[in-house]
């Protein structure tokens, strides 16, 4: 049997067309395209300022480096979600300092990010993981009364709203990814959102090897990265841009395929907005299997059908790196960690039709039913 993918870009005509004419123009960076995709992304989140840069790990880690965080700082942030959220503070040699999570949202949870705000605390970091929103009006109040930056890692959660308004406008900074698995794609690349024209010069600046925005050619204010995004990337950005609502609903009408089918397996539940959740962008579609399931054989028995599925995530606390570097064990975070071994991704894409939604869950069924006899 045919196996399915777990994840698929979404590349039309249009998109062909826009990265054909970039390549054709012979302005292959730093060019028209690039600024066109920086004004459209900022106007759609609402948003003064949007800059564009080469992957959502080079914008996080802008957005670290643009709070001033360095050595003997510390960010919160959540140790569930991608390395890349933690790895971007160890990149300006500050502390990422994790919080446990809220197990209904699997974002971190605002009390336990509160209890972990020190004197050294520059940022807190939420993620808003899988596309569902994290606990932003807690979070905005917290961070001004703590007196530190909010940075928003909404990789996953493009056209996500809390209480109806978009993810991207609430943080000091945030940053949006396009890798290929998610609801837009500019191949590799991401955008940076901000309110202050001050910040978003500063991260244009660090981002172009820390030259001078206004000042002559080869001068540098700081010391920068060759963090820019393509002409390339910046075109199928503009394209896929224009057409994210459209996808958007389309991965909606599936995830309400998915909860249809699902209800029939009730030792699998797929995510759920929460209250304040006004819109869940759908970054991909996650179940949680019952704790009494073998995960790895559920795994297993899928992937004999031909439908991948793999664990998403693992504690970013328990990778080997962070337990050599920090000493971390299980039992540390423990709500991040049941959560953890409980995920499980499916394959979800903007071209899946219902008939495989149906094979990807008759399929599931069998698994749970097997292990659980």
């Amino acid at each position: 049997m045919e196996r399915l993918p777990l994840s698929a870009p979404d590349i039309r005509d249009e998109d062909v067309a826009a990265v054909t004419a970039a390549l054709r123009s012979g302005m292959l960076s730093k060019g028209p395209w690039t600024a066109r995709l920086e004004q459209e992304f900022a106007d759609y989140v609402g948003v003064p300022h949007a800059v564009a840069v080469s992957s959502g790990t080079a914008g996080l880690h802008l957005c670290v480096r643009a709070v001033g965080a360095g050595d003997g700082d510390e960010v919160v942030t959540t140790p569930f979600g991608y390395v890349a959220s933690a790895n971007s503070i160890l990149y300006e040699r500050a502390r990422p300092v994790f919080a446990d999570i809220d197990e209904a949202s699997m974002n971190l949870d605002p009390a336990a990010a509160a209890a972990a705000i020190t004197p050294r605390t520059k940022a807190v970091l939420p993620v808003h993981v899988f596309g569902e929103p994290a606990a932003m009006g807690e979070l905005v109040g917290l961070c001004a009364a703590r007196r530190v930056a909010l940075i928003e890692d909404a990789c996953e959660a493009i056209g996500a709203e809390h209480r109806g308004r978009r993810v991207g406008s609430f943080g000091d900074t945030a940053v949006f990814s396009f890798f290929p698995n998610k609801q837009m794609t500019t191949g590799e690349g991401a955008v940076i959102t901000c309110r202050d024209a001050k910040t978003a010069r500063l991260l244009r600046e660090l981002r172009n090897q820390g030259q001078a925005e206004d000042g002559a050619p080869m001068v540098h204010e700081h010391v920068g990265y060759n963090y820019r995004m393509t002409e390339l990337s910046a075109a199928l950005g503009v394209t896929q841009l224009a057409r994210i609502e459209e996808m958007l609903a389309t991965r909606e009408r599936l995830a309400g395929l998915y909860r249809e089918r699902l209800a029939a397996i009730p030792r699998a539940r797929l995510l759920a907005p929460g209250a304040a959740t006004t819109r869940l962008s759908w970054f991909t579609a996650i179940v949680r299997l019952d704790a009494e399931l073998d995960r790895a054989w559920v795994i297993d028995r899928l992937a004999r059908a031909g439908v991948p599925a793999r664990p998403y995530f693992e504690p970013i606390h328990l990778q080997p790196v962070y337990r050599r570097m920090f000493g971390y064990a299980p039992g540390d975070f423990p709500i991040a960690e049941r959560v953890a071994r409980s995920t499980l991704a499916l394959p979800f894409y903007n071209r899946m039709n219902a008939a495989q939604v149906d094979r990807v869950c008759d399929a599931l069924a069998e698994a749970v039913e097997c292990v659980a006899a």
